[in-house]
């Protein structure tokens, strides 16, 4: 809900289209969500080296980045997480609005929490679960998360004493228990051919 005395201009702007047809590309929002050690931000920096080969402007927004500086003060609560949620979806949908090709990297445990970036950004979002199971990210642990999960000193950790829900429908779903990031890459990449303008 916009304040009374808050009064949005957008008209006088260049216009997405102008932006879109200068950088050559459509602005899209890929949401890549799973659990921790599941492959979303590997994969997600493969798709923009990739895109950046193709002389592609992206703009990746990773979960720990984030609350490294726009996210810092929240925690870990489903009601922190959907915070951490709305604002990232809030900030993808300007860059997606500005023609920018925005990768996300973000746990995003709920249901209802992606139905809420897809609520914010529109059209431009596309769904894509980073599948993997609990076991194979603890064996992964690329940050050592699970082994302080295990000692009992992290919590509200996704998966164990926070839930994930796997998607009902998503437009693309990546098991990396079977697949490499650089097949993955390419899953990704083919979901969004034609974006060129």
């Amino acid at each position: 809900m916009v304040a009374e005395n808050i009064h949005p201009d957008f008209e006088r702007f260049v216009s997405r289209k102008g932006k879109e047809k200068l950088l050559g590309q459509n602005g899209i929002v890929l949401w890549l969500y799973g659990m921790s050690g599941s492959g979303k931000s590997t994969i997600a920096t493969e798709v923009e080296k990739q895109l950046a080969a193709q002389g592609r402007f992206t703009v990746v927004l990773d979960g720990d980045n984030l609350r490294s500086g726009l996210n810092a003060d929240l925690g870990f609560t489903n009601e922190a997480r959907n915070e951490n949620v709305r604002r990232t979806a809030e900030v993808a949908k300007l860059f997606a609005s500005q023609g920018v090709i925005t990768l996300i990297s973000v746990i995003t445990p709920l249901r209802r929490f992606r139905e809420m970036a897809r609520g914010i950004v529109g059209e431009d979002f596309r769904e894509i679960y980073v599948k993997a199971d609990f076991e194979t990210c603890a064996r992964r642990d690329p940050k050592g998360l699970y082994a302080k999960v295990a000692d009992g000193k992290v919590a509200n950790f996704t998966g164990k004493d926070s839930s994930f829900e796997e998607p009902e429908e998503a437009e693309l779903i990546l098991d990396t228990q079977k697949l490499s990031p650089t097949q993955s890459a390419t899953e990704v990449l083919s979901l969004i051919s034609g974006l060129s303008k």
